[in-house]
């Protein structure tokens, strides 16, 4: 991110990432340590690509955030809006920890008596879930 995210800087900033906010279930994170200004339009920013991000069923994170970027994520509560991670390498890292865990949760579990497909002598002709 840009060492300013004023109004001029906020609106270029967003410009350049858009592309990424756009695409099919992006995960995005953008590593502050290096913004030393922010200021409401800055806010309003990382708000809208975090919209944009969850209108493409994706997610956005913030990392690395510098003393006066948390102090205005903070004084504005939009702080809480974000998952916030000490370094670029955790917030990427939380992205893929769920997604193959969760697949091979269920791909592990025996699919025997899960599902019963219907017999000729069920009545209900629907498939039904085993007890």
């Amino acid at each position: 991110m840009p060492e300013k995210m004023n109004l001029k800087q906020a609106r270029k900033f967003l410009k350049e990432v858009e592309p990424f906010l756009i695409s099919d279930r992006p995960q995005v994170v953008f590593d502050m340590s290096q913004v030393r200004h922010i200021d409401a339009a800055g806010v309003d920013v990382l708000l809208r690509c975090m919209r944009e991000t969850m209108k493409h069923d994706g997610d956005l994170k913030l990392a690395s955030l510098s003393p006066q970027a948390a102090v205005v994520l903070e004084l504005t509560r939009a702080g809480r809006l974000f998952e916030i991670y000490e370094t670029s390498t955790a917030a990427a890292k939380s992205f893929s920890c769920f997604l193959p865990n969760a697949i091979k949760h269920v791909y592990a579990q025996p699919l025997d008596g899960l599902l019963q497909m219907p017999s000729d002598s069920d009545q209900s002709g629907g498939a039904g879930l085993a007890a």
